[in-house]
């Protein structure tokens, strides 16, 4: 049974004419890295912006024009006058950027390496499998919705199907969306921030974790007497955190405050003073009175910005030292940062992210779902 209406591949072959690192970039220490940059960047003027994640090292981040969550960053690149958008963040992020941007820009990602690996969990050939198991297991109507964090053509499978896409601030919203549209609700790819949601809407009893490819797992027919159907993915970096983290950390420092992101676990967020988006962490901290305390159940390189950025409060990792970064964040190396640069001042393109146009005209319909709710 076939349901996608557009061809599309697995990312791993979609994107494989990205390019390595030349190995005379490979070596480069920090001051003279810096020092080429800036002397691109200054040749380059408005053609370029920068955009850097939250998760983003240092390295990265002080170049950048803009630095936030990732659809925040592609709605900074659409308002920006630059020819070429650098997209310090994954494979994902640079592919919403390419779909609200004119198509006059380019968006470039600086590694070929930098693919979220719970974006990958759910990828559209997979699903769409998938989805004729579950609509084939029910008459009533099942509205798919997908994370951001998620590669275009899933967003594109998504709209077609009637769903939408959503953030980890309006997922709530999102879902009331579907409900009003349709019966149940198929969540991907992050199961942690679809459970925390359905709780967040009174629903904890509706929903049910499914794996299509655990022979042994709840069955598309099991899995449709439930109203949310959450699919088996996650983030690895905020699966990381355990309730016990907070338990270890109130006993430590009774005077400290605990803000922690949805993708976290149900007892991570239950445990925790405050959760939300990565822009909610952030706005936390800098609201802070001087002098408090807060333990940051995020991504390790956010929590450095933000004790760096606000010196008055003290900012800890959740996790201490056995916080760690994401593996696909990192692979943004500057290295890659002053080769792109340098190779656009030569009137030269790399690494560019493009979105098959029937892909980006779907992918822009969810996003618009998004939008109006």
């Amino acid at each position: 049974m076939e349901t996608a209406q557009f061809e599309t591949d697995l990312s791993l072959f979609k994107y494989d004419n990205l390019e390595q690192l030349p190995p005379a970039y490979r070596d480069l220490e920090e001051d003279e890295r810096t020092e080429r940059i800036e002397a691109a960047l200054d040749e380059l003027g408005d053609d370029v912006v920068i955009l850097g994640h939250n998760y983003q090292r240092r390295e990265i981040v002080k170049h950048a024009d803009f630095v936030g969550d990732s659809y925040q960053l592609s709605k900074e690149a659409a308002n920006a006058d630059a020819d070429y958008v650098i997209f310090g963040g994954v494979t994902f992020m640079a592919e919403s950027a390419d779909i609200i941007t004119d198509d006059s820009q380019s968006v470039i990602l600086p590694s070929m390496e930098a693919s979220c690996p719970m974006a990958g969990m759910a990828e559209a050939l997979q699903v769409d499998a998938a989805w004729a198991e579950l609509t084939g297991a029910t008459d009533e109507n099942i509205i798919p919705i997908t994370y951001m964090n998620s590669y275009a053509d899933l967003k594109a499978f998504c709209a077609e199907q009637g769903g939408l896409v959503c953030t980890s601030s309006n997922a709530h919203r999102a879902f009331e969306y579907a409900f009003e549209k349709g019966d149940k609700v198929l969540f991907l790819p992050d199961k942690h921030l679809g459970e925390n949601t359905a709780h967040r809407l009174g629903m904890e009893d509706e929903i049910v974790e499914w794996d299509p490819w655990d022979p042994e797992g709840v069955t598309a027919e099991a899995a449709v007497e439930n109203d949310i159907i959450l699919w088996e993915g996650y983030c690895q970096v905020h699966e990381r955190f355990r309730e016990s983290h907070i338990e270890d950390l109130r006993e430590e420092r009774p005077d400290a405050n605990v803000v922690v992101h949805p993708e976290c676990r149900r007892e991570v967020v239950e445990a925790a003073d405050v959760v939300g988006s990565t822009s909610t962490i952030t706005e936390t901290v800098e609201s802070a009175d001087p002098g408090d305390t807060w333990a940051i159940g995020t991504e390790i390189h956010l929590a450095k910005h933000l004790d760096r950025w606000n010196p008055e409060v003290e900012v800890l990792p959740l996790c201490g030292d056995a916080c760690m970064d994401c593996n696909a964040m990192r692979q943004i190396d500057p290295n890659y940062l002053t080769w792109v640069l340098e190779e656009l001042t030569e009137g030269r393109e790399r690494n560019v992210i493009e979105v098959a146009p029937e892909e980006k005209e779907l992918a822009q319909v969810a996003l618009d779902r998004m939008l109006e709710i």
